[in-house]
Formats: structure tokens, sequence, C-alpha cells
């Protein structure tokens, strides 16, 4: 079951263009976010849409695919785990972001 643990599948499309960062060491890292959608009919029987935003981090060989190949508007369908991070903005605030860090892409669409 250990498998199963912090693990999420997501279908979705791209509301960006991915970014990518090139760290000193010549490593790059891909950020993007994405839309999910669902669907729910409400009280009076209306069909309701909403779009869910995921930001998700792509490291490692998976960022060529992200930066060569993945656009804004694009359906892909992506394998990860939940990662949290938090740190104070300039007014001294705490900031808190859940991301889905990515091991996994399929390119369902360009």
């Amino acid at each position: 079951m250990n498998a199963l643990r912090n693990k999420v599948q997501l279908i979705g499309r791209l509301g960006q263009d991915p970014e990518i960062v090139t760290f000193k060491d010549g490593n790059k890292m891909a950020k993007f976010s994405m839309a999910t959608d669902d669907s729910y009919k409400d009280k009076d029987g209306n069909k309701v849409e909403r779009a869910y935003w995921h930001n998700v981090i792509v490291h490692g060989g998976l960022v060529n695919v992200v930066e060569n190949y993945v656009v804004k508007g694009q359906e892909i369908a992506i394998e990860g785990k939940l990662t949290n991070r938090s740190w104070e903005d300039k007014d001294g605030n705490k900031r808190y972001v859940t991301e889905v860090l990515c091991n996994e892409l399929l390119m369902l669409s360009k």
C-alpha cells in the first residue's frame, strides 16, 4: 500500500505556457498551472461547472519534454505527489502553497 500514499493523478489543461527555470548548476525546473474541470447539478437541477487550478512542478529529464512540447491550452495527464512549502512575503506574512511534484506526464492533445 505504500505505493498509493501521496499519489496524485490529474487530467487537465495548461492555463499558461510553462515557465522554465535554469539553476546555476545547469539543472532545470518547469512550473505551470493546470485546470481540472468538474460539474454537478444544483438543487434546482441546473448544471454547474467549475475549474480547479493546480500548481505543477517538474524536475529532471521530464523538463525537456515540457520545455519543447507542452503549451498553454494543451490537455495533459500527470502523475506525482503533493508537496507543501511556506515562506515569508515582503510584509512578513507567512504564505503557504501546495504543489504537485510531477514524475510522469502524458500529452493528450496539441
